[in-house]
């Protein structure tokens, strides 16, 4: 397939024009011209670059890319090299922020949500980032991040009352704890997100809303994984899902 192709297609799938960002969406280092094989990774971090490369893959798909803004623009240090290893190997780079939390059913959102077992009914916060939905039953905030650890493989932090019975759950992957407060107006019982800050302790439990912070590459991983698939089973390129170890 040719990289103007997937870059074309990828960018109307995932309604790149639709969305503000913090950086730009799509292709971001420009590659070979001809694409069979795609490494899909959360971050285009050093260790994605170098599997890349030795499994001699055409471009890499992540979440987390690169020239976000306010950044130092530089070229300089850990951004050299690892611009230096795409253009020496002629990898391309695309990267999908925003457009792959929110894609209703390969983002993030959509697919933490379908892992969790969570009907999504409703929106919430700018640019109907956070969703909604109701739980099959109600059961206690502590029970939920319980099963939570179990599907994701990691202990999430829970503050507030964990013995709120929670029918209605609010998500938003990554670092969203910014829209607890809105989640919070929007009706629901728990918010559960990625990261959590200082602030976030003292509106769960002043609001008796609980919050459960999961890690912000653990609630990240499904997107990039969702499109691998896609590519394969759509597109008919060679792609594969490489997780790169993060504790966050």
């Amino acid at each position: 397939m040719q990289l103007s192709a997937l870059r074309t297609h990828l960018d109307e799938l995932l309604e790149v024009s639709r969305l503000r960002d913090y950086c730009p969406n799509g292709l971001q280092v420009e590659g070979r011209p001809e694409v069979r094989r795609v490494l899909c990774g959360v971050t285009a971090s050093q260790a994605l670059l170098d599997r890349a490369v030795a499994g001699a893959f055409d471009a890499i798909l992540v979440h987390h890319g690169y020239f976000w803004k306010g950044e130092d623009g530089r070229v300089t240090g850990i951004r050299r090299q690892r611009l230096a290893t795409l253009l020496t190997h002629d990898i391309s780079l695309l990267a999908y922020h925003l457009p792959l939390d929110v894609h209703p059913e390969l983002g993030n959102n959509a697919q933490l949500g379908r892992l969790m077992g969570w009907r999504a009914d409703g929106r919430f916060a700018d640019q109907d980032l956070g969703w909604l939905g109701v739980l099959p039953q109600p059961e206690p905030a502590s029970r939920i991040a319980r099963s939570i650890a179990a599907r994701l493989g990691r202990d999430p932090l829970l503050v507030g009352d964990g013995e709120r019975m929670v029918r209605r759950v609010a998500w938003c992957t990554g670092g969203a704890q910014g829209y607890f407060e809105q989640a919070i107006l929007a009706g629901a019982d728990l918010y559960v997100s990625g990261e959590i800050s200082e602030q976030t302790v003292h509106l769960a439990r002043e609001s008796g809303v609980p919050y459960l912070a999961a890690g912000h590459h653990a609630t990240e991983r499904y997107g990039a994984r969702a499109l691998a698939r896609y590519l394969v089973d759509t597109l008919g390129l060679e792609a594969e899902f490489v997780d790169i170890d993060n504790p966050v």
